[in-house]
């Protein structure tokens, strides 16, 4: 039997290249033809849900989500209907830390507000008094490959890099270069804060009003993670209060944001969540994902299975 893959949302061509060397692949946002498919490959638009589950049994085996997170997809669900669920963690490594880098850097040295007042015709170099982020403590929540991979960048620049981590033992925090610190000091410390951390139960909005409170006066907060891991509420009116310095947003608790005031807020730095929006990155995760959803349907063994 020939299997079958549905591809829901776009992937780069060389990973649908390389599952069509071994398989049939099905290209259909609309899921219509999910009954007919052994597997089920997503980014982050589509979600699989446990109606979505239920339509594509008894025939789909395996879910594939070209990207990290797996919020968009019920994981309870597919352990109870025996579908396999992956991911593809690291592919999209560099791409997401050096946007985290490159919103640090826009909001330490105002590039946005220049560019625009540059378009609009305005000089207003005696107006645009920046920081370097050289010397700057640098706080990152969740020391993962992103985060870690964040720190070696952050270190280049000559900024020093703490770092919390609930699942991660402090040797480990302090072999990817990172002092591993409480949350409580981290808070107290950083300059600038980054978040690398999944949308669980327990992060859902973890950085609400008692902990930005706890944040050091003008601090910088970088959001490349998950939405929904802010409260963004408490985060507008700490901004309008002048005790956070400036945002820099990849990710909001609704996509797109709409009218958000935080979109429109002068010290806020936005991107449409481009985290893994390179090239690069794009065809590393559409490779990964393709490779590890043939293995789960031959059987073999995984890299990346998360349930």
């Amino acid at each position: 039997m020939t299997w079958r893959i549905l591809i829901a949302d776009p992937i780069h061509a060389d990973g649908i290249a390389r599952l069509r060397q071994e398989a049939e692949v099905l290209e259909d946002e609309s899921l219509a033809s999910l009954a007919e498919a052994d597997a089920l490959i997503v980014r982050s638009r589509t979600k699989v849900t446990a109606e979505v589950l239920a339509r594509g049994r008894p025939r789909l085996k395996v879910v594939g989500r070209a990207g990290v997170g797996v919020d968009n997809i019920d994981l309870e669900a597919a352990r109870e209907q025996s579908v396999v669920v992956v991911n593809a963690p690291t592919a999209l490594t560099i791409a997401v830390a050096e946007l985290a880098m490159g919103l640090m850097l826009a909001l330490a040295r105002e590039i946005p507000r220049a560019d625009a007042a540059m378009k609009a015709g305005r000089w207003e170099k005696k107006a645009l008094i920046g920081q370097e982020l050289h010397g700057k403590t640098l706080g990152i929540i969740g020391v993962g490959r992103i985060g870690a991979a964040l720190a070696e960048r952050a270190k280049a620049l000559g900024m020093h890099v703490i770092g919390y981590d609930a699942l991660l033992p402090a040797e480990t925090v302090q072999a990817r270069g990172v002092e591993p610190v409480s949350l409580e000091a981290l808070y107290a410390r950083a300059d600038y804060i980054s978040l690398h951390v999944p949308l669980t139960e327990e992060t859902r909005g973890m950085i609400d009003r008692q902990a930005l409170a706890q944040m050091k006066p003008g601090v910088r907060l970088i959001s490349t993670a998950r939405g929904g891991v802010i409260d963004e509420g408490a985060l507008l009116e700490t901004l309008e209060s002048g005790h956070v310095a400036g945002a820099g947003l990849d990710v909001f608790e609704h996509e797109p944001p709409g009218g958000s005031p935080l979109v429109t807020h002068p010290r806020v730095v936005c991107t449409p969540h481009i985290g893994a929006q390179t090239l690069e990155a794009q065809r590393r995760g559409a490779l990964d994902i393709a490779e590890e959803i043939l293995a789960a349907l031959r059987g073999d063994s995984l890299r990346w299975r998360v349930a």
